[in-house]
């Protein structure tokens, strides 16, 4: 009950300014409405040989229980080649990937997409599995995701 209370709590709080970040997080403005922008975010992945699992409408599911919400849809992404090892000697990393990205709407229709750092996913997501990310696997990982990011914005 009392986790419910403080969610409910942390819900009803005002949200912050659309591009306030937090450590771990890139948000890079498109020059392509939404849809377009995760139509080349998934281009961009499939040329890098990358697979898209599926996309997640948060817009569309609040609309389903009568509620609005401006664009906000997560591509989640990943390379089978790359990830099965590790999940074989770390099954629980199956909880954290696939990777994704967000891509979503701001109040005046501005398109985003946001992303975690590599960094951060080396220290949120994949040490607490017990994986070690070296930093040149950090800084490699970060260049890819800019990458992808900075093709489906531009």
């Amino acid at each position: 009950m009392r986790r419910r209370i403080l969610l409910a709590a942390a819900l009803a709080l005002p949200a912050l300014p659309a591009l306030a970040q937090q450590d771990g997080l890139v948000t890079v403005p498109s020059a392509h409405p939404v849809r377009a922008t995760l139509d080349r975010l998934a281009a961009a992945l499939r040329e890098a040989g990358w697979q898209v699992f599926t996309e997640i409408d948060h817009a569309a599911a609040a609309r389903e229980v009568g509620l609005t919400l401006r664009p906000r849809t997560v591509l989640l992404f990943g390379s089978p080649r790359a990830g099965t090892p590790g999940m074989v000697a770390n099954p629980t990393l199956a909880l954290d990937l696939p990777m994704r990205i967000l891509v979503w709407e701001d109040d005046q229709g501005r398109t985003f997409l946001t992303r975690s750092t590599g960094a951060d996913l080396a220290a949120r997501v994949f040490a607490r599995h017990g994986v070690t990310v070296p930093p040149e696997g950090q800084r490699n990982t970060e260049t890819f995701l800019a990458g992808l990011v900075r093709k489906a914005a531009e």
